[in-house]
């Protein structure tokens, strides 16, 4: 099979601009945008209650359900830096 000039640098040309980003497409980016914005808002959000409730402004179950909330998203955070982890291990394991 011959490979000529020309051709490969059609070819070339025409799948570059899939390697190059997108602005209009925020793709897996966005989404793991918005879940650190949540999991920072909801820290933010348990730590307000915290603060209103040790001068007693806030109810005790609001405080409780703050930080349940807070709780389960460390636990989710911690638990999907272990998945990365693992994942980087085994990446490192492949033979090359």
């Amino acid at each position: 099979m011959e490979i000529r000039p020309f051709t490969a640098a059609q070819s070339y040309n025409s799948a570059r601009p899939a390697t190059q980003p997108d602005p209009d497409h925020a793709g897996a980016g966005a989404g793991l945008r918005s879940t650190f914005q949540d999991f920072a808002a909801t820290l933010k959000h348990s730590e307000q209650v915290a603060e209103s409730a040790m001068v007693g402004q806030a109810d005790p179950h609001a405080l409780v359900q703050a930080l349940a909330q807070t709780e389960l998203a460390v636990e989710t955070a911690v638990i999907v830096r272990n998945k990365v982890v693992e994942a980087y291990q085994e990446i490192l394991r492949m033979p090359v």
